[in-house]
């Protein structure tokens, strides 16, 4: 294993709402990326089959028992992962045969809730590791449920700690404290695009944690989002209008990328790219990194336990739990 692992962002289109054919493109890119040098291979949020962007665009979007919105997530729901399934079970084989480890967005069916789900893969690995978003921001909430603590993990590498968080989970100031606690090298910022806030989040958070962020962003356009839904073949007149509805044209981008990786002093590895596809790629200095622990380290000699106290519940949290107390 190399002393400076490589880290890769697929700042790729996916296939939008298609499970299958997005995780067949994934696992050209992941193939892609390691053939290049990656160690570490990062997609964005939710990037397995698609962010939901008609949450975002599309002006029925919350109405009430809207037809559209019931249909698409329905279909969402229908291409969503579930824990233990194929899809999952392909991309940790391919973790395990190109030695690299995976990162990667998707949503994930438990029972008849959908999540938005990273799940980690490590080489050798009987299964990943998921991480379930802990609040689903705004209109989000209509299409997953929340996360717990359980899903707050890190995941061991031989260059230390890899961990992830997705979005405005970057503004929750404990979730950060509960990772700055388990020590990453690398953090994986999963977000939709990697606007300016979004970049500013970053870049705090490598600071912050003293740890390199990969900031992943997912690009598409109009006519991506409307060619990923025929691929399906479905005969959904109200779930076409909907994503029709959006604003643009077919060229027009509705998420134009911004993917980017800093190092743990808060500066650009690799500049922010927007507005095409890409492979993202940076070499992370381990050196850098732990010659800036000198100055800061908020869960050692930069905090005061003795007036701040957090405590972390990592028990699952089960709607119904059943006992046998025969």
């Amino acid at each position: 294993m190399t002393n400076n692992p490589t880290v890769a962002i697929v700042q790729e289109a996916s296939v939008f709402l298609n499970l299958e054919a997005s995780v067949e493109k994934a696992i050209s890119h992941i193939t892609e990326a390691a053939a290049a040098g990656a160690n570490i291979v990062a997609f964005a949020e939710c990037w397995l089959p698609g962010y939901p962007v008609w949450l975002d665009f599309a002006p029925n979007a919350a109405l009430w028992d809207d037809p559209g919105a019931k249909a698409l997530f329905r279909l969402l729901a229908d291409n969503s992962v579930v824990a233990g399934d194929k899809y999952l079970a392909r991309i940790q084989k391919l973790s395990t045969d190109l030695g690299v480890y995976i990162v990667l967005g998707t949503h994930e069916r438990a029972g008849a809730t959908l999540y938005n789900t990273t799940f980690t893969f490590a080489p050798g690995a009987d299964s990943p590791t998921p991480h379930r978003k802990l609040v689903p921001t705004y209109t989000e909430r209509l299409v997953w449920g929340r996360g717990d603590g359980s899903m707050l993990k890190t995941v061991q590498t031989p260059w230390g700690m890899l961990g992830s968080l997705i979005c405005w989970e970057h503004w929750m100031p404990f979730a950060r404290a509960a990772m700055h606690a388990q020590h990453e090298f690398l953090h994986i910022a999963q977000w939709p695009i990697v606007k300016d806030m979004h970049q500013v989040a970053s870049r705090h958070y490598a600071f912050e944690g003293r740890c390199a962020v990969a900031a992943a962003g997912s690009i598409m356009t109009k006519g991506d989002i409307v060619a990923g839904f025929n691929s399906l073949g479905a005969d959904e007149p109200a779930a076409h209008a909907m994503l029709a509805s959006m604003p643009g044209d077919e060229t027009d981008f509705v998420h134009n990328g911004g993917s980017a990786v800093v190092s743990a002093d808060g500066s650009y590895l690799a500049d922010p790219v927007f507005d095409k596809p890409c492979i993202v790629s940076a070499a992370i200095d381990l050196r850098k990194q732990r010659e800036a622990w000198q100055t800061l380290d908020t869960d050692g000699h930069y905090s005061r336990p003795d007036i701040f106290e957090l405590n972390v519940n990592t028990a699952p949290q089960p709607g119904v739990k059943f006992e046998d107390k025969s």
